[in-house]
């Protein structure tokens, strides 16, 4: 599979992992960080959630 045609997650994971490794990020720094943007972004669902549902 290439990566043209791979889902868009991948393309994103792959940007990440690339724009972190080229700016020499500690790997333990990506997971703290991650952490963080990962509760963001399921608090950014969850609201879109209730929004759709009370809409």
């Amino acid at each position: 599979m290439s990566l043209e045609s791979a889902p868009e997650e991948i393309k994103l994971a792959v940007d990440l992992i690339m724009l972190l490794e080229e700016n020499k990020i500690a790997p333990q720094t990506v997971l703290d960080a991650l952490a963080i943007v990962q509760k963001d972004f399921e608090q950014k669902v969850s609201r879109e959630k209730e929004s759709s549902l009370s809409g």
